[in-house]
C-alpha cells in the first residue's frame, strides 16, 4: 500500500494538480504604438566632393624684368658684339611655382631684339642636347654640361638665369660666362616686376 500511495502522490505532482480553482481568463490587452513626432529634415550637403580652389598664378612682367639686365650685359666690358650666345632656360629657385617658360621666352625676345648676340636656334639646341644624351627639357644646371653643349653648337658665351627668393617678390640673377675659359664676364640681378 505504501507503494500505491507513493505512486498516486507522484502522479498528482507530475500532472500538476491545482490547489486552487482556475482564474477566469482575461481578454488580451492590445498595445497601441505611441505616435513618434516626425524628425526634422536637415538639409543634406551636396553628394559630390568639394573641389578646392586652385592657387592663383601670379602674373609677372618678365620682359620688363629682363630688359634692364640685358641692357647692362650688352654694355659690359669684355662682351664682343656679334658672338654666338647659348641661352639656358631660366631656373626657378624660389619657394613656389613660377611660369619659367614665359621667363625664358621673354629673355630670348629681349636678346633677339638687340642683335648684339647671335642666339643659338632652339632646333639646333635640341639636336645638340640629344647628341650629348640629354633630355630636351634639361636645364643646364651644371657648367660642364653647358660648356660641352656650347662647344658642340659653336657658341662663345652661355647665359645662366636664376629666379630666387620669395615667390611673391622674386629676384632674378644672370651670369654671362665665356665658354673658352669658363670665366664669368658679367653678372647682374634685379627684382622681377609684377
Amino acid at each position: 500500500m505504501k507503494k500505491f500511495l507513493f505512486v498516486a502522490i507522484a502522479a498528482l505532482v507530475l500532472t500538476g494538480c491545482p490547489s486552487r480553482p482556475p482564474e477566469p481568463s482575461q481578454p488580451p490587452v492590445t498595445v497601441k504604438p505611441v505616435p513618434q513626432p516626425e524628425p526634422k529634415q536637415e538639409p543634406q550637403p551636396p553628394t559630390g566632393e568639394l573641389v578646392p580652389q586652385p592657387p592663383k598664378i601670379q602674373q609677372l612682367d618678365w620682359l620688363s624684368s629682363v630688359q634692364p639686365l640685358v641692357n647692362q650685359m650688352l654694355t659690359a666690358e669684355g662682351v664682343i658684339p656679334g658672338s654666338v650666345l647659348l641661352l639656358d632656360s631660366v631656373k626657378n629657385s624660389t619657394n613656389g611655382s613660377l611660369q619659367i617658360a614665359k621667363a625664358t621666352s621673354a629673355l630670348y625676345e629681349a636678346l633677339a631684339s638687340n642683335k648684339a648676340f647671335t642666339l643659338v636656334p632652339h632646333a639646333q639646341l635640341v639636336t645638340a642636347k640629344q647628341t650629348l644624351g640629354l633630355s630636351t627639357e634639361d636645364s643646364l644646371g651644371s657648367r660642364t654640361k653647358a660648356i660641352g653643349l656650347a662647344r658642340i653648337v659653336g657658341a662663345q658665351y652661355v647665359l645662366y638665369s636664376d629666379v630666387s627668393g620669395d615667390v611673391k617678390s622674386p629676384t632674378m640673377e644672370m651670369q654671362l660666362m665665356l665658354v673658352q675659359t669658363g670665366e664669368i664676364v658679367w653678372s647682374g640681378n634685379g627684382n622681377v616686376i609684377q
